[in-house]
Parts: structure tokens; sequence; C-alpha cells
């Protein structure tokens, strides 16, 4: 197998639409209180370059995402979702508790803000294991 640029393209689009989804959308009250922020501080992160620098780093997982997939011959979307899920599981999950419990972070913080790397993992996984790459 090699690597799927396309899907890679996509996969990073669809986690960086999902994070405006999840912070904005869905757990923004939550969020906010929890990080303690004002609307001063909120409108203070500046408009553009967050965003172009989450991008590209989506753009990153992505693409480890996907040579871990091709590794681990994860050709269908149930492959490619389960190494996400493993992933975070395994790594992110982890790592991230330890930090937010020795910091003696709230365990909902931790929660808004982990999950939702586990879910993107999971669809980019999902997306990376189901496309298709036309044979040449």
């Amino acid at each position: 197998m090699r690597t799927n640029y396309w899907a890679v393209i996509v996969c990073a689009i669809v986690y960086w639409l999902l994070g405006a989804v999840w912070y904005d959308v869905l757990f923004s009250k939550q969020w906010t209180a929890y990080e303690s922020f004002t609307p001063e501080q909120i409108a203070s992160f500046g408009p553009v370059w967050p965003y172009v620098v989450t991008l590209a780093l989506n753009l990153l997982i992505a693409f480890v995402l996907a040579q871990i997939c091709i590794w681990r011959n994860a050709n269908t979307a149930a492959r490619g979702g389960a190494v996400g899920i493993l992933l975070w599981i395994g790594i992110v999950g982890p790592i991230t508790y330890t930090t937010y419990m020795y910091e003696m972070r709230p365990k909902g913080l931790f929660a808004i803000d982990q999950f939702y790397p586990l879910v993107g993992l999971f669809v980019m996984g999902t997306i990376l294991g189901a496309w298709k790459k036309k044979a040449a």
C-alpha cells in the first residue's frame, strides 16, 4: 500500500472541522468555564494563526496515522477506525491523563480536551481505511 495523500488532506480538514464543532458548538461553555477564560482572553487568541498551525499539525497527525494504517494493513473502515482508537487508548489517553492528574485538572476538562482526539483519530482512521486509492 502507498500513502493516499488526498485521504490525508481530507482527514486533516475533517479533524480541523471537528475541532471547531467540538470546542465552539458542543462544549464551548463548559470548556471556557473549566479553563476560566474571560471573553477578552478568548478574543485575544488571534483570528488566523492558531487555525493555520492547527491545520498544519492535523496534516502531520493524519500522515502519521496513514503510515500506521499502511503498516498494520488497516485497509477497511473498521480496521482504520480500530487503529485510531487503539492509538488513543494506548498512547494519547494515558499520557494526557497522567499530565492532567499531576496538574490536578478537572476530569471534565480531560473528557472535553481528550475525547476530541479520540473521536478524531477514530474518524481519520475510518477515512484512511475506507478510502481506496485508484490503481494507476
